[in-house]
């Protein structure tokens, strides 16, 4: 196990602020998690009001995270995960899946959130092969995350840069588009890019719902077209069936016909 750039225990000295709904918590919420409180709760319960499906739309993103890193484990033989905006731990986490088909897999978990950090040591329960470790960073630091990432990682080595429901709270599309260039920049030729995020003009109801909680007060998170998230993966090479609804995303063999959701999603190989 590696050290975290940030230790769980300095984590009781940030404050948590309990006073407003959090993204990562509600997440946690929609996701059967038991890490929230109750003005997260009372949050997303007035946004499943409106549209019940975000639960769907939660438990598919986690689904298809899982189906991605098992291709990315079994197909393509990635063995280094950077995971940013990695959120609460639930069930499935990167490390679970990737350590469990591969116990030598290193993952590096990166957010900034106090309670996610409050939490690094789940995160950090790493098989003896492997390795974890947890970067306290925003999303637009990529500096920064590159920097720390290395005492884990050995970024001359192909890497999956994982990028679930977070670009989105970039408010501005070129901006989440120049993190995403600069820090699959710093990774070598076999790297892979993961993104999925909340897609706009599939669901009115659902973008009803997320503009009602953009303007709660809680931290915005911005839906995409699927043109703008398909934007995401220029220059690298798409893993079929590209950049689809997250639950035709290579489903399970056998498992019902999927509906199309409001959350888009691709995986791709830098060349």
């Amino acid at each position: 196990m590696t050290d975290p750039a940030t230790t769980p225990a300095s984590a009781t000295h940030q404050k948590i602020d309990t006073s407003v709904p959090h993204s990562a918590r509600i997440w946690n919420y929609w996701l059967g998690g038991k890490d929230n409180y109750p003005v997260d709760e009372e949050a997303g319960d007035a946004y499943t009001a409106v549209f019940p499906g975000i639960v769907t739309i939660a438990r598919s993103s986690r689904a298809f995270l899982r189906r991605t890193i098992t291709y990315l484990v079994n197909e393509a033989g990635i063995r280094q995960f950077l995971d940013v905006g990695t959120g609460l731990p639930t069930a499935e986490n990167t490390h679970e899946v990737a350590q469990r088909l591969a116990p030598e897999a290193r993952i590096v978990y990166v957010d900034n959130d106090p309670m996610v950090l409050a939490h690094a040591r789940a995160l950090l329960y790493s098989s003896p092969e492997g390795a974890t470790a947890y970067i306290d960073a925003n999303v637009t630091e990529p500096d920064r995350i590159l920097a720390a990432a290395t005492e884990t990682l050995d970024l001359s080595r192909p890497t999956a840069l994982i990028l679930s429901n977070i670009l989105g709270h970039v408010a501005d599309h070129d901006q989440a588009r120049s993190i995403v260039k600069q820090l699959m920049g710093a990774l070598p030729s076999g790297s892979y890019l993961v993104v999925d995020d909340g897609s706009r003009g599939i669901d009115p109801v659902f973008e009803e719902a997320q503009d009602a909680y953009n303007n709660s007060g809680a931290v915005p998170y911005n839906l995409r077209t699927v043109e703008e998230i398909t934007a995401y993966f220029d220059g690298l090479e798409l893993v079929e069936p590209g950049v689809v609804s997250v639950t035709q995303w290579r489903p399970e063999p056998g498992s019902p016909a999927p509906e199309v959701i409001a959350e888009h999603g691709g995986l791709a190989r830098k060349p």
